[in-house]
């Protein structure tokens, strides 16, 4: 075990990897409730999508374990699967056709993978933007946990209002947060993984956690269920186009995301980057044939990167919990719809993740800026990829208009202009 996955050269051991597996685990197994409740809303049958979803991420996952040795996990991602169900709705088509884009977009996201066109774009982007996405993310997911639990809501006047802390489940969140946080404070192994079990033991015995059953069989898989002549003669490139930069900027910044927190970025560079970029592809690829969308690096790995997972093994303990799930579905769906459960776990993972913010260089104008505005608009517009895309048309152009031109890597220039024509042409709804 420790040959394969290199634990002590990580300073890490097997328990330790074990409860960050469980703790991400925890953190995003509402994706296998989510998800089908999304694409069913297009169409797709429900159990279709569930079984889609655990095989995409026990596919993607083990890729990165083994491959890559990161402990970071793989699944259908947040975002994608509304664009799917949006772009099922105004196109007027099936939902199989939908699937065929993605399955194409998914074949060149793998043939780029073999390129370093990935790796280029990482080692291209400066620091300021690296810290800039890793805090945007932070932020992103920290406002996810304030918006599941209930702290935070909308409101007409600002948008977002404070929540009614009488509601049970707020209350059950803010109870969860305070015993996490002492525990955080103590310096407890595992806290968050303790935190989360605390929570659910509250829960479950003032009547919020209810389990309808324990076990019960796996649904079928459905395979292949897509019509990729559907594309071509209906002419929906625009839409592979979109499912691909969408994928590939979603899950390049969420790896350096989690990259920068764990500490595995070496001067700017991703060790055994093109092992975990071809992961996502795979398991895109893969989704799409079973009948899911595309599939993306989860930001959720980051609370299991604060529980001590450093390695693959993280990553192993993931993809069998998602295997194990499917036999679980009654228990998994009760901790899924408790968000009270795993939301104080991404409000203090958000945290961790705005450590960049002091290395940034706030008195360089236009390093600050383009961080400034990818911290700003990811949380506000509930995207990843479209901080960053703000993020690649800013630094470029300021850079420019400063006479640091030659400082930019050629690639930022290409992605900031494909980047203005996609908001242009092609916006994200």
């Amino acid at each position: 075990m420790d040959k394969l996955f290199k634990l002590k050269q990580n300073n890490t051991n097997i328990r330790t990897e074990i409860v960050g597996g469980v703790t991400t685990f925890l953190t995003m197994v509402y994706i296998i409730v989510v998800n089908p409740a999304i694409l069913s809303s297009a169409g797709v049958p429900f159990n279709q999508v569930f079984m889609a979803t655990v095989i995409s991420a026990v596919v993607g996952t083990l890729c990165m374990a083994f491959f890559a040795n990161y402990p970071i996990a793989i699944a259908p991602g947040m975002g994608m699967n509304a664009y799917f169900a949006s772009v099922v709705a105004t196109q007027g088509l099936s939902y199989q056709v939908i699937f065929g884009t993605v399955f194409l977009a998914g074949i060149i996201f793998m043939l780029l993978s073999f390129t370093t066109l990935r790796e280029t774009l990482i080692e291209a982007i400066p620091s300021s933007l690296k810290f800039g996405i890793t805090s945007g993310i932070g932020l992103f997911i920290a406002f996810l946990g304030l918006k599941m639990s209930g702290i935070v809501v909308p409101n007409e006047t600002n948008m977002v209002g404070f929540g009614d802390l009488h509601a049970p489940g707020t209350l059950l969140t803010l109870a969860g947060l305070f015993i996490t946080l002492i525990l955080m404070t103590w310096k407890v192994k595992g806290a968050l993984f303790i935190g989360m079990i605390a929570t659910g033991v509250i829960g479950f015995f003032t009547g919020q956690l209810k389990f309808a059953g324990v076990v019960l069989a796996p649904p079928v898989p459905v395979f292949f269920d897509m019509d990729i002549a559907g594309v071509f003669s209906n002419g929906l490139y625009t839409i592979v186009f979109a499912f691909l930069l969408v994928t590939i900027f979603d899950t390049t910044g969420t790896l350096i995301g989690v990259a920068e927190q764990a500490g595995f970025m070496k001067n700017g560079k991703l060790p055994r980057a093109k092992a975990a970029l071809m992961a996502d592809a795979t398991a895109t690829t893969i989704g799409s044939m079973f009948g899911t969308s595309p599939s993306t690096a989860y930001v959720e790995s980051t609370s299991g990167v604060a529980a001590g997972g450093r390695t693959g093994l993280t990553s192993v303990v993931i993809a069998i919990l998602f295997a194990i799930s499917i036999f679980f579905t009654p228990i998994i769906g009760a901790i899924a719809n408790l968000s009270a459960i795993t939301a104080p776990v991404l409000i203090i993972v958000g945290c961790f993740m705005m450590e960049g913010l002091a290395r940034i260089d706030w008195k360089t104008f236009d390093e600050a800026f383009p961080a400034f505005a990818i911290i700003l608009t990811m949380p506000l517009t509930s995207s990843i990829a479209t901080g960053i895309s703000i993020g690649f048309i800013t630094y470029p152009l300021l850079k420019l208009v400063s006479g640091k031109g030659k400082d930019v890597h050629w690639i930022l220039y290409l992605f900031g202009i494909i980047f203005v024509l996609q908001m242009i042409f092609f916006p994200a709804h």
